[in-house]
């Protein structure tokens, strides 16, 4: 397993690498962020451990970096204090888990052990009611919808437009469309309903309104999921 280490502490850098390498992990080092992205860009990773503090490019921006390329492997924060505004910005970012400074092995070694268990668990899932994009995973049999294994409260209608979409992804979804099958009623000219219903699963996943990186806006024809 290839794992990222990016903390500007040189000592505590040190010691996770001895601590992961004592594993059989392979590890590629950094104290700078910068040479942590490029790392990122050039290497096929399998788990991140990101000091939150660091000067630069701070842990949170790297987070985002890595879940905006896609890339749904876990991640772990290190961070010499935790907040529950600093924990709740990690895990909208797509954090898998904290890590408070000072740690010892048997604690790093049994986070990364658990967040990498429940990742390959999750990526294994096949079962055909089960859809996969990019981190988020709506299970249309349990009505469950999952973005970067975290729970994304949705309305019996918000899911169904999610799930349509995601049923039809590559295509282009007229609102007229969207309505009819999700409503099951005839669709009105001037009705804003499906669009409103956009904004909010939008909001909910947390989506950059200006570039969203899954409901995109196809200007004059509908919505699409790409593949």
């Amino acid at each position: 397993m290839n794992i990222l280490v990016l903390d500007d502490e040189k000592e505590i850098a040190d010691l996770v690498e001895v601590y992961l390498k004592n594993e059989d992990y392979n590890v590629f080092k950094f104290y700078d962020s910068k040479d942590a992205i490029k790392c990122i860009e050039n290497q096929k990773l399998d788990f991140a451990i990101l000091d939150v503090m660091i000067k630069d490019v701070d842990g949170f921006k790297i987070c985002k970096i890595i879940r905006d390329k896609g890339l749904n492997f876990p991640i772990i924060m290190l961070t010499a204090k935790i907040e529950d505004k600093d924990k709740i910005q990690g895990l909208a970012l797509g954090a898998d888990d904290y890590i408070t400074k000072p740690f010892n092995s048997l604690e790093l070694i049994a986070r990364v052990k658990s967040a990498y268990r429940r990742y390959t668990k999750y990526n294994e899932k096949n079962e055909e009611n089960i859809i996969y994009i990019n981190g988020l995973e709506i299970d249309s049999k349990k009505h469950i919808c999952k973005l970067y294994n975290n729970d994304i409260e949705l309305t019996p209608m918000e899911f169904d437009i999610l799930l349509y979409l995601a049923h039809r992804r590559g295509n282009v979804v007229s609102s007229e469309e969207l309505f009819e099958k999700v409503w099951k009623e005839k669709y009105l000219e001037n009705n804003n309903t499906v669009m409103v219903h956009i904004r909010r699963i939008r909001e909910k996943l947390n989506e950059d309104t200006k570039n969203p990186k899954f409901i995109k806006t196809v200007w004059g024809v509908g919505y699409k999921i790409e593949k």
